[in-house]
């Protein structure tokens, strides 16, 4: 089985996606989203910003390598009795299946970056964009003091190494990275352009409750916690963890979570 999919696969990232909705709405809001756009939200979940975008009017593709988050991703869409959106399976590597030069927008937060093959993830969002269209990635940041960047630090050095030729998806949070990843695809350096931005988890749980959901549900820490319990050391992971959540909460109550976390948004507009 590939790799990207089991690992995508082997929780349920709707529990944590649930807890990622307002910013995920506040980011669509933000950019230019119109009625009768074809909007392509490439690793989507279950709609994060894909069902945002289409309630603003859009024509909405979503794509994901996890069934189970299509199926979910689906799910959601027939709950809110949206018709101008859908998900399907597909791989950010090679988006065979979609036309050349088919959309106005396309979108990926926190989905594409973590497929292998960067230079031809790249090279496949430029194809699919039309000339005049716009991407925007939004992308963790390598050794960032915020949260996902610090949970991905903590739980890689909970994990075997890599194999060879693995190429850290926080690399996709290097400007430099992308724009020689955009510079392969065809793309200029000054047609992309990057701010940081912040994404909240926002959830009427404690930290600890939070991390629980990390634990249970978001396949990077799942495998740090299987390869921390092989070498007895799933308390200390657990530990380094919880004083994580705890110390970064800003919602000033210990029963309910506010946490900021700082991402890089990539915007590459297309020639």
């Amino acid at each position: 089985m590939n790799p990207n999919k089991a690992l995508w696969e082997k929780g349920d990232f709707t529990k944590l996606a649930e807890t990622m909705r307002g910013s995920g709405a506040a980011l669509v809001s933000r950019l230019g989203v119109k009625e009768g756009m074809k909007v392509l939200d490439l690793g989507c979940g279950d709609g994060t910003t894909a069902i945002p975008s289409a309630k603003l009017g859009a024509a909405v593709l979503g794509v994901d390598i996890a069934s189970n988050l299509v199926e979910a991703g689906n799910k959601r869409v027939a709950a809110e009795g949206l018709t101008n959106i859908k998900f399907q399976e597909g791989d950010a590597t090679d988006l065979h299946e979609l036309q050349d030069e088919s959309f106005d927008l396309v979108v990926s937060i926190f989905g594409a970056m973590f497929a292998p093959k960067p230079v031809d993830v790249a090279k496949e969002l430029v194809r699919v964009t039309r000339p005049g269209g716009k991407i925007v990635m939004g992308n963790w940041i390598p050794g960032d003091p915020t949260l996902v960047a610090q949970i991905l630090k903590t739980s890689a050095a909970h994990t075997p190494p890599p194999p060879e030729g693995f190429v850290s998806p926080m690399l996709w949070g290097v400007e430099e990275q992308v724009i020689e990843r955009f510079g392969n695809a065809g793309v200029a350096k000054e047609d992309i352009s990057f701010e940081r931005d912040t994404f909240n988890f926002e959830v009427a749980e404690s930290p600890s409750a939070f991390l629980d959901r990390f634990r249970n549900y978001y396949g990077p820490t799942m495998n740090a916690f299987d390869a921390a319990e092989k070498n007895g050391k799933a308390a200390e992971l657990q530990q380094e963890l919880d004083v994580l959540f705890n110390s970064q909460n800003k919602s000033g109550s210990d029963d309910k979570t506010l946490i900021p976390a700082t991402f890089l948004k990539v915007t590459v507009t297309r020639r």
